[in-house]
């Protein structure tokens, strides 16, 4: 990965659809070396899929809640049997072991209170938990799916 990529990778951030064209021209690229360098970050894993971010409240999940979970069961069977009954609920857009004093850490969303209580009663009936708390998030401060690329390693591309 070479500074280019990296701009590449800022601009398919904040806009997928943005044409190959375009971006090649914002990075000082014509089109074919352009998209022949993004076809390769997609081959290597780096960009791993191009999503549309929508509005939670415009598709009837406006309330967060994050789950906390702990278990006293600790091992590989119980961890992948979890993880299988977590992938049946699409109300979890983000799943976490953790570590400290909590076990699991979720990310539900969901239209109401009435709709938590539901996934609640479902997820505790397919699997045995120790503790659950829930956190109803009151609003949202910063949201965005870019990641920051000054960790990048970057191969110096000045030589």
């Amino acid at each position: 990965m070479d500074k280019i990529d990296r701009k590449i990778l800022s601009l398919l951030q904040k806009d997928a659809t943005m044409p190959v064209a375009e971006i090649g021209r914002k990075v000082g690229l014509s089109t074919t070396p352009c998209w022949r360098r993004i076809q390769k970050m997609e081959e290597d894993g780096v960009i791993q899929r191009r999503v549309a971010v929508l509005d939670p409240s415009k598709v009837n999940v406006g309330v967060t809640v994050f789950v906390s979970v702990k278990t006293n069961e600790h091992n590989e069977a119980w961890m992948r049997k979890f993880s299988g009954v977590i992938d049946e609920f699409p109300e979890v857009v983000e799943f976490y072991r953790m570590s400290g004093d909590v076990d699991y850490l979720m990310r539900v969303v969901v239209p109401d209170i009435h709709a938590y209580d539901t996934f609640y009663k479902r997820l505790i009936s397919k699997i045995n938990l120790t503790d659950v708390s829930s956190a109803f998030a009151m609003g949202q401060i910063k949201y965005t799916t870019a990641l920051p690329l000054d960790f990048a390693i970057v191969v110096d591309d000045d030589k």
